[in-house]
């Protein structure tokens, strides 16, 4: 598989992919998911025709871009990434169409943010292999019909719900990726100190797990992180201790909160009241699409807090964590 990058990626994202699993079989978790592709995959191959398109959606970190890569390396198919600002007008997603060969797949991050003229273009490639152009405008008008190779696209999006409808209804795979478990987490990082070469204790990997939100992308980066603790240490194998050290010094505590998750809870339970997200983001000075994709799907998942009618709350579990009292809400 050659791998054709459109988009250019920082050191640390090209160091991060090389932690990565190259195919289904040392993926880590979301099993029904590498289940199910593993017999579309196969059933595709049988037949010598390209994957239907497919739409992972979920909060960052949890693998959309790992499953993409597996995906291109299994069907042995060239693989073409774009993170869709990047596309500002129709003719840049028509540049990349129809140069893409029989059987290549195009992976789009972060595929809500399309424009809806760049959607409108997708339609008939997704659906017909065909790009329908328009020449000139008013009545003088002329629409060109180019085909194009039969892909695959592999859409990505931590917000499904901006998807249009439209867009949504193309994809022949859906699938929803969800937080890692701490026995999930704690094999991923066992696997990636191997290939960073450094032994690593069971429980220090359970103690990063525990901490990392349940989220890959975070178990790597504070695996790196811990990794250095222990060099300046002189460990050849990562201990407990140092990792529980490295991980208080990062300040990251026992349930995978930093400072700005403390501050977004203890905003809440202080309040004692549901806040709007725009006078959360106010409050924290962050943008309100950090909140909501970054900070909010792991509190909400956990338990933490609660999304209602007039805005966040904070639980009871949030409360006794922070050793607030809950008055009237609950």
């Amino acid at each position: 598989m050659r791998i054709v990058e459109v988009e250019k990626v920082s050191f640390d994202e090209a160091y991060e992919k090389s932690l990565r699993p190259q195919n289904l079989n040392e993926y880590i978790g979301q099993e029904q998911i590498t289940k199910n592709l593993k017999v579309f995959i196969k059933a595709a191959k049988k037949r010598k025709e390209s994957l239907d398109h497919i739409l992972f959606f979920g909060p960052p970190g949890l693998g959309k871009t790992t499953l993409a890569n597996i995906i291109a390396n299994e069907m042995e198919s060239n693989l073409k990434t774009i993170s869709a600002p990047m596309l500002e007008k129709s003719g840049d997603l028509a540049a990349i169409l129809t140069n893409l060969e029989d059987g290549d797949i195009l992976f789009i991050d972060e595929i809500h943010r399309l424009k809806a003229s760049i959607e409108e273009v997708l339609y008939s490639a997704m659906e017909d292999f065909r790009l329908d152009i328009v020449i000139g405008s008013g009545p003088a008008a002329q629409t060109i019909k180019l085909d194009v190779a039969k892909f695959t696209l592999i859409g990505a999006t931590t917000r499904a719900g901006m998807l249009s409808s439209p867009l949504r209804d193309r994809f022949g795979m859906s699938f929803r990726l969800n937080f890692y478990n701490h026995k999930e987490l704690s094999e991923i990082i066992k696997l990636a100190s191997k290939k960073l070469n450094k032994n690593i204790e069971q429980s220090a990997a359970v103690e990063i797990a525990k901490r990392s939100r349940g989220t890959p992308r975070i178990a790597l980066r504070l695996l790196k992180r811990v990794r250095d603790f222990a060099e300046i240490k002189d460990e050849k194998t990562i201990t407990h201790n140092t990792t529980k050290y490295a991980l208080d010094e990062l300040g990251i505590n026992e349930y995978g909160f930093d400072e700005l998750d403390i501050k977004f809870l203890s905003l809440l339970a202080k309040a004692k009241k549901p806040l709007g997200l725009s006078t959360i983001a106010a409050a924290l000075s962050e943008d309100e699409g950090t909140i909501e994709d970054v900070i909010e799907p792991f509190l909400i998942a956990n338990g933490f807090i609660e999304k209602t009618p007039k805005g966040r709350v904070a639980t009871k579990k949030t409360y006794e964590i922070l050793n607030f009292s809950a008055i009237t809400l609950f």
